[in-house]
């Protein structure tokens, strides 16, 4: 499979889905612009690493806004976009696809009808719009920043199981009761505990998900170091302790599971829902259990309500 193309290989396909002089609202062009370039259905639906936004739409978006600085479209609406007698042009140089500092080139010359590009931050504000990304960067900025926090995140996690594995079984025990009410799972008047170490049964925490208790998530929690991997036993014994108190229990554990113990999982009546090291840290992460907020970074967009 062709590799997707980064934001400056979007910035032509863009310029001729506009070609015919239309306008349009960035919404209309993109799927346009993806059809041009050629992409496949899982690049179409491939996520920024936060999962909230398509890749290929974001390094649309900073295409357009580039294009637009030198003034190859133009924005006649909100949302909504033309393309220039100057973007016309760039199609005709550049039929195969142009680079951020071809263009800037262009923009230099003051006979040509492409804008010098100006940064946003020597630029007026009546012509404010986002900056292009550095050039001969494959990532957009937004892609860059996610990027650098997933990194930071996979640092925490291999940090977060070293505590987890060096502490006491009952504060591990502790932990995934506290993760699980972090989740949701202990509702709105629920509660959650740890059971006797001495007598557990086989159950390591429950989770109330009403305030009588008639709705529970019975628990399992194994505190074991990378090498002990949890097998098909294991789970029998959490299944055989969950018989006649309910139908369904979370293992969990800060290694990982056998392909023996998944294949049991997800062939036993009883539902057992696994969660291995790596899931177990991205949770705490995501759900700030074991972590707190080092540094908050604000990334801001144009308020068209604000404009319009």
């Amino acid at each position: 499979m062709t590799e997707m193309p980064n934001w400056e290989g979007f910035m032509v396909p863009t310029l001729k889905a506009m070609s015919d002089g239309e306008v349009r609202h960035w919404r209309e062009f993109q799927p346009l612009t993806a059809d041009i370039a050629a992409l496949t259905v899982e690049q179409r639906q491939e996520l920024l690493p936060s999962g909230r936004r398509l890749k290929y739409a974001d390094r649309i978006g900073w295409a357009v806004s580039f294009l637009t600085n030198v003034g190859a479209l133009t924005r006649p609406k909100r949302g909504h976009y033309q393309i220039t007698d100057a973007g016309q042009q760039l199609i005709k140089l550049f039929p195969n696809g142009a680079k951020e500092r071809e263009i800037k080139a262009l923009g230099a010359d003051p006979s040509s009808p492409i804008r010098e590009y100006v940064a946003t931050t020597n630029r007026k504000a009546n012509e404010s719009t986002a900056i292009a990304p550095a050039e001969d960067s494959p990532m957009t900025p937004t892609e860059q920043v996610q990027i650098g926090i997933e990194r930071i995140h996979e640092e925490i996690a291999v940090e977060l199981l070293t505590r987890l594995q060096d502490k006491a079984p009952g504060f591990f025990e502790q932990a995934v009761v506290d993760l699980l009410l972090a989740m949701g799972y202990g509702g709105a008047t629920g509660a959650g505990s740890v059971t006797q170490l001495s007598n557990d049964g086989g159950i390591d925490g429950v989770i109330d998900q009403d305030i009588l208790g008639l709705n529970r998530v019975y628990i399992q929690a194994k505190r074991y170091h990378d090498g002990n991997t949890v097998g098909r036993p294991d789970l029998q014994a959490f299944v055989g302790a969950l018989s006649g108190k309910a139908d369904s229990g979370v293992f969990i554990t800060t290694s990982r599971f056998s392909v023996g113990a998944r294949s049991y999982a997800e062939n036993v009546p009883t539902r057992i829902i696994l969660i291995d090291g790596k899931r177990l840290t991205s949770l705490m992460i995501r759900y700030g259990v074991g972590v707190q907020v080092k540094e908050t970074y604000k990334v801001v967009e144009i308020d068209e309500d604000f404009f319009a």
